[in-house]
């Protein structure tokens, strides 16, 4: 993908986000995890940013492999990433390689093994600050709330879900108390005019919820939340990446993770720990039944989290969470990650049953 095959204000959106530094969250951590103590052999192997954005991890994982003959695949599902990219791509030459597509079939778009993996789930800061995008409540911008291109936005899922749909998705992806409230009263409003603005969007929910006292949160910032997650399918995109990431990881090869809320970061602990060599066993009255053998070993016992001086100076970083883990020669797991059996496992709602106002909008 090129700058030229994309809307221009979108382009010009995402030069700007570029030209304001978005720094990237714990890259440091994030970056540590996967390469130290990496062998040279896998230095010098093919390696995966599967959350590009503004290039943050990208260009710290080139500076450490492309001395050794490593090469890097920069995946991103965001046109705006790929015209961001034009400005500083091109100096890794051929060490560096430009996808366009979900990290969810990383493996695929990998073609062979990896000796790494990262991934920064959730909205970007680059994303949120462009008003066309429809990301934040502090913006006022169309509705759209779509990581790419192509698909239905948040106006089409609140024009045609059903109250109780409407409910599942707010309180599922957003832990919103007063779903079924705000889902009600958007049904009432839709009927009224279409609801096409992050503005009025955000009016409407805060409608519903009493006034926020000084330090606690906007009102919409659940709402906002669920809606985004359920038009991107984002914890069905983690747990079905994390399981591409299992595929495509040679022995030896890392896998680090950065979460933003409590969602992601439970799915990611439990992935981790259901597939590493230190799962729970039970206890000697009721012992845990041996399953397949581990396909990861855990690098962090704990979640890391950022720095308080990271913390000052990037608000983004207070929520974030670091895990990682290394991979054996153990089989992937060949079972299906998104029925209910495996989700409930990792603390994930029934994903395919939310996706469904979607998947019908979608035809």
């Amino acid at each position: 993908m090129t700058a030229q095959t994309i809307d221009p204000a979108l382009a010009a959106a995402a030069a700007a986000a570029t030209a304001a530094g978005h720094a990237p969250v714990m890259p440091g951590e994030a970056v540590g995890a996967l390469l130290d103590g990496a062998s040279d052999d896998l230095l010098a192997g093919v390696w995966l940013d599967g959350t590009m954005g503004a290039g943050g991890y990208a260009r710290a994982i080139l500076a450490r492999i492309a001395p050794h003959g490593g090469r890097l695949i920069a995946l991103d599902r965001d046109e705006t990433a790929h015209a961001a990219a034009a400005g500083w791509a091109a100096a890794w030459g051929d060490a560096l390689r430009l996808v366009d597509g979900a990290f969810s079939a990383l493996d695929e778009h990998a073609g062979g093994p990896l000796s790494g993996v990262v991934l920064d789930i959730g909205v970007s800061s680059m994303q949120i600050d462009q008003d066309l995008r429809g990301f934040s409540f502090m913006r006022d911008g169309p509705l759209d709330m779509r990581m790419a291109a192509h698909g239905p936005t948040a106006a089409d899922l609140i024009a045609t879900a059903g109250e109780e749909e409407l409910a599942a998705i707010l309180f599922h992806y957003g832990e919103e108390r007063a779903s079924r409230r705000i889902a009600r009263t958007l049904v009432a409003e839709r009927a009224i005019a279409p609801i096409a603005s992050t503005a009025r969007l955000a009016r409407i929910v805060a409608s519903c919820l009493p006034r926020p006292k000084p330090g606690q949160i906007n009102p919409a910032t659940r709402s906002f939340q669920a809606l985004r997650i359920a038009v991107n399918d984002e914890l069905g995109e983690l747990v079905r990446g994390l399981c591409a990431a299992e595929r495509a990881l040679t022995p030896g090869g890392r896998l680090s993770v950065v979460t933003f809320h409590s969602l992601e970061d439970r799915i990611v602990k439990r992935f981790i720990q259901m597939r590493s060599d230190d799962a729970p066993t039970g206890s000697r009255h009721a012992p845990v039944a041996k399953g397949p053998s581990p396909t990861f070993s855990r690098l962090t016992r704990k979640a890391i989290t950022a720095s308080a001086d990271e913390i000052a100076g990037n608000s983004r970083a207070r929520s974030a969470h670091l895990r990682a883990a290394i991979r054996s020669a153990a089989p992937a797991d060949p079972r299906d990650p998104m029925t209910r059996e495996v989700l409930r496992a990792l603390g994930a709602p029934d994903i395919p049953a939310l996706q469904a106002p979607l998947l019908r909008i979608a035809g």
